[in-house]
């Protein structure tokens, strides 16, 4: 099954905070970091794009400020946060940077990954970085976050990047190596479950299950996440973390437990935009544009000859051919106003018309799929 890791696009790999911190030194785990940035060059070699959701900076931060073992109130665990996050960024730069490749830092919010604008400006910023080469470091911003809106933790986060940026590959460094029928330290003979095709109300109810295996390490929050890498069409595995080089041991047949994606994560995505978003507008586009799409091309503002109702910048809308046939659906990049105001107009002439440089697309291929045939 470690062809799911070998052969992945694009991976998002996330990292508890004990891995990275070791504890009884409170410090940084140094050498545990640079070994598993020789697995991310390992991994860029053959040609993989790698994202990482990094925990540590409240960890960090509040051993710099000296705030001890207690439980921080929420002020406290954002200043932490705001002096961990210099440090954790400068540590996977530095030894990133070792290994020839760029690191760029991302905080995001749960509201970055929900509220469909900011989604799209979070992921476009992911793409571009990837496409320059860079590896995405990625940490909630527990510096603006509430207990109201807080994650708890960067598992179901790491979910929702990996479905935001399309991955192939989600892989949760745990300090399990993955889930178990039963707690195996109870003597109870657990067996460890290699693979786990379909979240059945019998591994749900394992996983609530207070003298399991499965409820260590947060595991009810980490099939919350697989449920998600699921439905987004991506391949999710649990592997142990506390080893060096733990991306190595997973792809030569270390301990673990795969959750299989259904579908490719293009699919997937395609079918969310077609069936869970409701159109708030129309784009009518002209002949030369609606061939273009029904031949996998983006939407571009010189194909639109027309704009019904009113949307926002990541709304979804339909898309109508000149006999009122509806041929697709998409994820807009410009709202209503700024769509007819560029309608028409090639993409070199949107920032003269709107004051800045927008997107190239109106509408993005990857964010678009085709419903129906022209008329």
């Amino acid at each position: 099954m470690s062809h799911r890791f070998k052969n992945a696009r694009r991976i998002v790999v996330k990292i508890g905070s004990a891995l990275l911190n070791d504890l009884e030194n409170q410090r940084l785990n140094r050498t545990w970091l640079e070994a598993l940035c020789d697995d991310v060059e390992m991994c860029r070699k053959r040609g993989q794009e790698v994202v990482i959701v990094s925990s540590g900076a409240i960890a960090m931060g509040r051993n710099a400020l000296g705030l001890g073992a207690s439980t921080l109130k929420l002020e406290e665990s954002q200043a932490a946060a705001a002096v961990g996050q210099v440090a954790l960024a400068h540590a996977w730069s530095r030894a990133l940077k070792e290994r020839g490749i760029e690191a760029a830092q991302v905080l995001l919010t749960l509201e970055d990954t929900e509220e469909r604008r900011r989604y799209l400006n979070a992921r476009g910023t992911l793409f571009a970085l990837l496409k320059l080469g860079a590896v995405p470091v990625i940490n909630e911003n527990d510096t603006v976050a509430t207990s109201e809106i807080r994650y708890g933790d960067n598992d179901r986060l790491a979910a929702r990047v990996a479905g935001m940026i399309s991955a192939d590959c989600l892989v949760l460094l745990s300090d399990v190596d993955g889930v178990y029928t039963c707690d195996p330290a109870l003597g109870k003979g657990g067996k460890l479950l290699p693979e786990i095709p379909e979240l059945t109300p019998e591994i749900w109810a394992m996983a609530g299950d207070s003298g399991s295996a499965l409820s260590r390490g947060g595991m009810v929050t980490k099939l919350e996440a697989a449920r998600m890498a699921q439905s987004a069409g991506a391949h999710m595995v649990i592997t142990s973390g506390k080893n060096l080089r733990p991306l190595s041991r997973l792809q030569t047949g270390g301990k673990c437990t795969w959750i299989p994606a259904r579908e490719a994560p293009m699919a997937a995505r395609k079918k969310w935009i077609a069936g869970s978003l409701k159109p708030n507008g129309a784009l009518i586009v002209d002949s030369g544009a609606a061939n273009a799409l029904m031949n996998g091309k983006s939407l571009l503002s010189a194909g639109v000859s027309g704009i019904e109702g009113r949307f926002e910048k990541g709304d979804a809308v339909r898309i109508m051919d000149c006999q009122n046939n509806e041929i697709g659906r998409g994820i807009i990049a410009y709202s209503h106003i700024e769509a007819d105001k560029i309608r028409g107009n090639g993409s070199d002439r949107i920032e003269d018309i709107l004051g800045y440089a927008g997107r190239t697309e109106i509408i993005h291929r990857d964010d678009l799929v085709i419903t129906g045939r022209q008329g």
